[in-house]
């Protein structure tokens, strides 16, 4: 049933009156039916109706949660990140790590530096990726878990999950979680 603006009065507290015997603690153990507390099922229809309506207008406006905006950003450089590897744009690769930059694997790499992880990754590995399939990018704040599914020149493909961590719009550490072997890197020898 649609209401109209004419009809469609929200109750409020003070519309919705109730009989003296029902707002007594005494006769709560009674049953209460709507005749008894004075209100008409149209009333709370009604009241029902605005309720519903005001809870979504509240889901709706209710604005942006804190640190959203960060979030946001943090997505974008993630997934730029990324990019840059399919890409193989070292230039971009370069500008989104911080200086203090730090890379942590289970292949013994334990917060090696961004100069050791351009020689040993970059370096190695993003000339083998054909393209990379973000499955899940989860951010807070300047925090972001992504799974991906990598797909590699010779046809092989695995899936990682990473965890980075942003400052200033750039990389400042990156653990890897590796998915499976077949990649060529320390993860499928053994390492």
């Amino acid at each position: 049933m649609a209401y109209t603006s004419k009809d469609a009065k929200c109750a409020t507290l003070s519309t919705l009156r109730t009989a003296p015997e029902a707002t007594n603690p005494r006769n709560w153990k009674r049953s209460m039916d709507m005749t008894r507390i004075g209100v008409s099922r149209r009333k709370a229809l009604k009241a029902g109706a605005c309720a519903l309506a005001g809870a979504a207008g509240l889901l709706v406006t209710g604005g942006v949660p804190a640190g959203a905006e960060s979030s946001t950003a943090t997505e974008e450089i993630i997934r730029k990140w990324y990019k840059a590897w399919v890409e193989k744009d070292e230039g971009q690769f370069e500008a989104l790590m911080t200086d203090n930059f730090t890379f942590t694997s289970a292949a013994g790499d334990d917060h090696i530096n961004r100069s050791t992880f351009k020689t040993q990754c970059w370096d190695t590995q993003a000339k083998l990726i054909e393209r990379s399939d973000l499955e899940r990018v989860i951010t807070s704040g300047d925090e972001a878990f992504v799974k991906y599914l990598c797909h590699t020149t010779d046809g092989k493909s695995f899936r990682n999950v990473e965890y980075l961590r942003v400052r200033d719009g750039k990389v400042e550490a990156l653990e890897c979680y590796f998915g499976g072997a077949g990649y060529p890197s320390a993860a499928s020898k053994g390492m």
